[in-house]
């Protein structure tokens, strides 16, 4: 039975493999620090974060999330350590809250491997501190405790970490915030809450895992976790938002993200008829809460998604348990004389190696029935995806029509994890976009497919992608609500960009040299800075009458090539400032070609989500942090569908005098 902490309360631990799960409204960062029997931390070496996220017994995520699962053996501590200190920060410089008084309480449970509550704290009363010791597991009388701590710190991570002993804490923590700054930059952004309290109908296969103590981790198996008590808000009644004076040159100007309905969503449609006792429920496309179709694919998508990452975290951390507990058997033997050798010997290690072969085949069990029902979804859902999500080779492009409304997100590619490379996940981001794309054009330093490709082909692909990309968004804009620029200062890719600028997407050809990007860079600053002023003191009507008030994305080729440190800043100020009011970055760059302008451009590389033209896996999803191979959406090879899809765009155009 869960045992619900209050502050200061303690509460004996069962079990020395625990899981210590997080849970709350907007990301944070989770730590631990080690401490001798005084609560003394002897140094940096003693703190697991983002940074160095593996300790003797303790496995911290290595980037800010909203939920958090913290691996903890207290068996394998050394003897030194009798106090493991759970820690919760807010991230500085990266948006959100900047204090736990303005979120939900962070919820905090402590868990076996079968995911079975052993205590649970919800941290209440917290205002302006940033960091909190949110639990202690501590060691008395040879026997672990959890004690419920709660204790903020308005000064941050620095002032916890002073306060446990550490003369260095200003120094780490700033460490640890520039590894969560950099691992947010990989992250997949997570999706709103789901309307309706889940807003997922779930289709898992009936029954559950067989659950049991540490020698059945198979039971961690199933994608759902256990629910955890979340805070009640007062919902209160909202009135539909005024669009802003129409500007005298056009529409009217609205850069706010769009307003959904507040009323309670209608339910999902009605689901496929029930499966046959003990069989997998049938898989049903839209299956989730929301106001249309289109809504309820957009939280489906993200339910499977989500679903994938935590099945998948539940069957490593599975085997993982398998390995440690033959290799600590293995060790019994080898450790007694006795039993080192002779067939004592060889019938421990057939045993330990016998157990650990079965843990792992438990294990797979789960998985594979787990992938098999996402896969059966996923075979349902793809077909019935609208242009926005779908894929460039999808029937639904066939009979594309230009839309009348702006979707809810957009597909930039899929993902998908080792464990069946054959399941893929729509990677989907909201619109408007509220974070720039860097389109990676130099070569990979993982896994990817661009390890060992030639540097010219992946500066080809990669202004191919953002191609694709570019023409995806002007396909799902009403239109004329949505324009594209291109800078190409040496015309390095003009073949690339044919297709735009052959269809008559692009307004103007791409500016070239460094007078063309000057000139680019001072116009696009100058809208951002005209409409700034307009939305701010509420006077759209007083733009200019030949302002561009569409929504704008600028593509930036080749980067540095043509520029010079005025334009580094102004393209600094358009990644920070331009999202808000319309106007969004494409960054085709190579990374390392941007070094000699030295760490002023670390910022802007931050801000923006790395993707790359061929297969890589260096995206991270917001729950578990798994590393996810991403591939690009592109057209098919010798397929005309860009060619066909732009020219409805432009006819479209065109007929509403845009």
């Amino acid at each position: 039975m869960t045992a619900e902490l209050v502050r200061g309360q303690n509460h004996p631990l069962p079990q020395t493999r625990l899981e210590i799960r997080v849970s709350a409204g907007n990301p944070i960062v989770a730590g631990a620090t080690l401490g001798d029997e005084h609560g003394t931390v002897h140094g940096a070496e003693w703190v697991a974060h983002p940074a160095s996220p593996q300790l003797p017994g303790i496995e911290v995520p290595k980037q800010a999330a909203a939920d958090h699962r913290l691996a903890v053996d207290l068996g394998a501590m050394p003897e030194s350590v009798h106090r493991v200190t759970v820690l919760l920060a807010l991230p500085a410089g990266v948006g959100g809250p900047v204090r736990f008084g303005a979120m939900a309480a962070p919820f905090v449970a402590v868990t076996g491997l079968d995911g079975a509550e052993i205590a649970s704290y919800t941290i209440t009363d917290l205002d302006s501190e940033s960091a909190v010791v949110a639990l202690e597991l501590y060691r008395r009388q040879g026997a672990w405790k959890v004690r419920a701590v709660g204790q903020g710190y308005a000064g941050g991570l620095a002032a916890m970490l002073q306060d446990q002993g550490l003369p260095q804490g200003a120094e780490l923590a700033a460490e640890i915030n520039d590894a969560v700054v950099r691992g947010m930059a990989r992250s997949v952004a997570q999706p709103p809450p789901r309307p309706g309290g889940g807003g997922r109908v779930r289709t898992a296969a009936a029954g559950g895992s067989a659950a049991g103590g540490p020698a059945d981790p198979a039971a961690a198996g199933r994608p759902q976790i256990p629910q955890q008590p979340q805070i009640p808000q007062q919902q209160q009644p909202q009135q539909p938002q005024q669009a802003p004076a129409a500007p005298a040159g056009g529409g009217p100007v609205d850069y706010q993200h769009p307003g959904r309905r507040t009323a309670a969503p209608p339910p999902p449609p009605p689901a496929a008829p029930p499966a046959p006792p003990g069989q997998p429920a049938r898989p049903v496309a839209g299956d989730a809460t929301g106001w249309t179709l289109d809504e309820r694919l957009y939280n489906q998508v993200w339910g499977m998604f989500e679903d994938l990452a935590r099945t998948a975290a539940a069957y490593r951390s599975a085997v993982d348990f398998a390995d440690s507990r033959m290799e600590q058997e293995l060790d019994r033997v080898l450790s007694d004389p006795r039993t080192r050798v002779g067939p004592v010997a060889d019938s421990a290690r057939a045993e330990a190696r016998a157990k650990h072969t079965g843990l792992v085949e438990q294990a797979r069990a789960a998985l594979d029935r787990d992938l098999a029902q996402l896969a059966a979804e996923a075979k349902v859902v793809e077909p019935a995806l609208p242009p926005a999500y779908a894929r460039w080779d999808s029937p639904v492009w066939q009979g594309y029509q230009v839309p009348m409304e702006i979707p809810m997100a957009l597909r930039l590619g899929d993902l998908h994890l080792p464990e069946r490379t054959d399941l893929r996940i729509p990677m989907l981001v909201r619109l408007p976009l509220e974070r720039g794309l860097w389109i990676d054009a130099g070569r990979s330093t993982g896994s990817g497919d661009g390890a060992l490709m030639d540097s010219g082909e992946l500066r080809r692909l990669a202004a191919a992608t953002a191609v694709a990309h570019a023409a995806r968004l002007l396909a799902v804009y009403p239109a004329g609500e949505f324009s594209v620029r291109v800078i190409d200062p040496a015309g390095s890719a003009t073949a690339s960009f044919a297709p735009l600028l052959g269809s008559g997407a692009l307004r103007e050809p791409p500016a070239a040299g460094a007078q063309g990007v000057a000139s680019m860079l001072a116009g696009l600053t100058r809208r951002v800075d005209l409409v700034q002023m307009a939305v701010r003191s509420g006077a759209a009507d007083a733009l200019p009458p030949d302002l561009d008030v569409a929504e704008q994305l600028l593509i930036v080729n080749d980067f540095p090539h043509g520029f010079d440190d005025r334009s580094v800043t102004q393209l600094r100020y358009l990644a920070d400032e331009g999202p808000s009011v319309g106007v969004h970055l494409m960054m085709v760059a190579d990374r390392e070609d941007a070094r000699e302008y030295g760490p002023v451009l670390d910022p802007l590389w931050r801000s923006l989500l790395r993707l790359t033209p061929v297969a890589d896996d260096h995206l991270a999803d917001p729950w578990v942090g798994h590393a996810w191979t991403y591939e690009p959406s592109l057209a098919p090879a010798g397929s005309q569908i860009l060619h066909d899809v732009l020219g409805k765009v432009v006819r479209a155009r065109q007929s509403y005098g845009r």
